[in-house]
């Protein structure tokens, strides 16, 4: 939990122990509908930080500017993130969960027994709609200004998707010298990024044909080496459970 979460979080319970009437039952309603409430406003502020930063980028943004985007008033915004920098960190862990666990299915649902086109848009799909829909993220992931530790927790979790990557091509290429392995996996990581920040620049059809040529430039890139590996060995992953 965020340092502004926990003391939104704080000062609900000091308000409810100050109300408190000696002798009375807390009433376990009460406090939920407050806590309720002020995760959904700061769920509205993180929208609006969001629009913001896309909009201005990190630095030239203000928490007035935020606040007049949420519709609220900047003592109200301060009641939950002390600053604009608060804001940023809580929004970059929320949005770098979501990206790991969006990331983590479309990797697991890799099938060799797919066809390679089949398997591209299993795994590239979940992972452009991600971007396109939350826009914020490359800003805070890339951003040399941006506060906290999201762009290194971000380069962690690439490592982590790099090496299931190689595994997913190992298996597709079981006769292949693991350099060889890493350097497939590190070309088709860098496509994707470099796509991916393609596509983002566009909207409607022409973003839709982006798409598409992204995934045209993986399939013959892929396509040779997978049916010369044509007898790849089975994916752990893949195994069913047990043996069975």
């Amino acid at each position: 939990m965020s340092q502004a979460r926990a003391e939104s979080t704080g000062d609900t319970g000091a308000a409810e122990a100050a109300t408190k009437k000696p002798g009375t039952a807390a009433g376990p309603a009460r406090p939920r509908r407050r806590q309720a409430r002020g995760e959904a406003r700061i769920a509205q502020l993180l929208k609006a930080a969001a629009d913001v930063f896309c909009t201005t980028g990190y630095t030239a943004a203000s928490t007035n500017a935020i606040a007049r985007e949420a519709g609220v008033s900047p003592g109200t915004l301060y009641q939950f993130f002390p600053n604009k920098e608060a804001i940023a960190v809580e929004l970059g862990d929320r949005l770098l969960a979501r990206w790991q666990e969006t990331y983590g299915a479309a990797l697991q649902a890799v099938r060799r027994d797919q066809p390679l086109d089949r398997v591209l848009d299993a795994t590239l799909d979940p992972l452009i709609e991600f971007n396109c829909a939350n826009p914020a993220f490359t800003v805070l992931m890339h951003g040399s200004e941006i506060p906290g530790m999201p762009a290194k927790d971000h380069d962690a979790v690439h490592v982590t998707m790099l090496a299931r990557v190689e595994t997913i091509i190992a298996g597709y290429l079981p006769d292949a010298p693991p350099a060889d392995v890493t350097r497939i996996a590190t070309m088709i990581f860098n496509l994707v990024k470099a796509g991916l920040d393609v596509i983002m620049a566009y909207e409607g059809d022409e973003r839709e044909a982006y798409v598409r040529e992204l995934k045209t430039i993986l399939y013959r890139y892929l396509e040779p080496m997978v049916h010369d590996g044509a007898h790849a060995r089975p994916d752990p992953a893949d195994a069913p459970p047990n043996g069975g």
